[in-house]
């Protein structure tokens, strides 16, 4: 076969950027767009949210020691009471030491599921705070951090909030505070809450039965 009747090969096109400004272009990805920020509430709801809840929050730590007598009314009295605990903002109740000593008694996946439940209830005044738009820890560094990156990761909120409610920890009114800020449907904060209150006070149920069947004398 003649050279001369052999077709030509393709052209070969280069793809290459051929200056600079276009390989810097085509190495850049694009930036993550936080989600914008929700509209705050009109001034006298946040007003009223707010004075609601700080009425709640010193209520309760002011009689937080009669609050232990609701333990005579059953897991009835153990879901009232896991509320009140759970429903102060920075200022402590004690919550876990109670579900224990109520493991000890009662049957304890009962107790945690009452508790669980309750403290899940409780947690709500920490979202109305956020929600409210005058969040109580705002200037926080936490805060600031969780508020971040919970607006940058919304996919991952909703098991963020099941592990630091699962946790027992301190932040959690700060993480409920972000959530009402960032306007997380109450439901998902609700279920999410539920989901970890309910396993660590399951925890902390069946610790206090066990407790019980160690120091008991036989």
């Amino acid at each position: 076969m003649n050279a001369s009747n052999l077709p030509n090969p393709p052209e070969i096109v280069s793809t290459v950027p051929t200056n600079i400004e276009s390989i810097e272009t085509a190495s850049v990805l694009p930036a993550q767009k936080l989600k914008p920020a929700p509209k705050p509430l009109k001034p006298i709801w946040r007003i009223l949210m707010l004075v609601f809840v700080v009425a709640i929050t010193v209520t309760l730590f002011l009689l937080r020691d009669k609050l232990q007598s609701l333990q005579n009314y059953g897991y009835a009295g153990i879901f009232v009471l896991s509320i009140a605990a759970n429903a102060t903002i920075i200022l402590p109740v004690p919550g876990v030491a109670f579900t224990a000593a109520m493991g000890a008694i009662f049957i304890p996946w009962k107790v945690a599921i009452a508790a669980g439940m309750g403290a899940a209830i409780g947690e709500l005044t920490g979202y109305a705070a956020g929600l409210s738009g005058e969040g109580l820890v705002s200037k926080n560094k936490f805060y600031t951090r969780l508020l971040t990156w919970m607006q940058s990761h919304p996919k991952w909120a909703f098991g963020l909030l099941v592990l630091m409610a699962f946790i027992p920890n301190p932040l959690m009114d700060v993480a409920g505070m972000v959530s009402g800020a960032l306007r997380i449907p109450a439901w998902k904060y609700l279920l999410a809450c539920t989901i970890g209150k309910i396993g660590k006070m399951m925890l902390f149920a069946y610790a206090g039965r066990l407790s019980l069947n160690l120091f008991q004398p036989k």
